[in-house]
């Protein structure tokens, strides 16, 4: 089964003169696999990873998640497909300030409902331990390095479990070790934790550490 399929998608903005995101987008994306998507900048790259996370639906075209048809669904049916089945992390972290880094990775499970305080706080706890943050899960995010903060953005992600990870422009931020060593992250819970992962990325080196890359000219793809 594909984690996700885009089938002929395209995305335009209306107006006198209608701008086309991205046109006629066959894709598909399988489980355990590991995805950059390049190009230029205005390419579509971003605006095609909305798609494929129903942030944005398409102006045609249909998009599939494990299967399962999203055309036409309500904006609530969509958001729960969103905090069940895929994780988020983009280049600003957008970790709650106020919130503690196991606090913040709370807040997508408790949403969710399924698990109790306690085992919510036990998952957020066994998630930051593993991205070796055990130490920091009392800290606040303005207290922690780029990477660090990067890295609980990652938990946060994985906070339900879902099999599909999307990141726009992760490492943006980062130097060029942290950058690599996110994106060793994300290889691992591919390539180990048979999650699909797919990351936007302007920079080639970290392109190539993915298993596939999906390359964008003018919303196209193009290679």
């Amino acid at each position: 089964m594909a984690a996700i399929e885009t089938r002929s998608v395209t995305r335009e903005l209306a107006g006198e003169v209608p701008v086309t995101l991205v046109r006629d987008i066959d894709l598909v994306i399988g489980a355990g696999e590991f995805v950059a998507i390049t190009g230029p900048s205005g390419s579509g790259k971003s605006s095609l990873l909305y798609l494929l996370g129903l942030l944005d639906q398409p102006t045609s075209g249909r998009v599939l998640i494990q299967d399962s048809e999203t055309t036409g669904l309500s904006a609530d049916q969509l958001a729960a497909i969103r905090l069940a089945r895929i994780g988020f992390v983009f280049q600003f972290h957008f970790l709650l300030p106020e919130f503690t880094c196991m606090a913040n990775v709370e807040i997508p499970i408790r949403r969710l409902g399924v698990l109790t305080t306690g085992q919510a706080r036990d998952r957020a706890a066994m998630l930051l331990d593993s991205l070796e943050l055990a130490d920091h899960r009392r800290k606040h995010p303005d207290q922690l390095s780029g990477g660090q903060r990067q890295r609980v953005a990652i938990a946060r992600a994985l906070a339900n479990d879902p099999p599909l990870i999307l990141a726009d422009e992760p490492t943006g931020n980062l130097d060029t070790r942290t950058a690599h060593l996110v994106f060793e992250l994300f290889r691992t819970l591919a390539r180990d934790q048979g999650r699909s992962v797919v990351v936007v990325t302007h920079d080639n080196d970290l392109a190539n550490m993915a298993d596939r890359r999906i390359h964008l000219v003018d919303g196209l793809i193009v290679d």
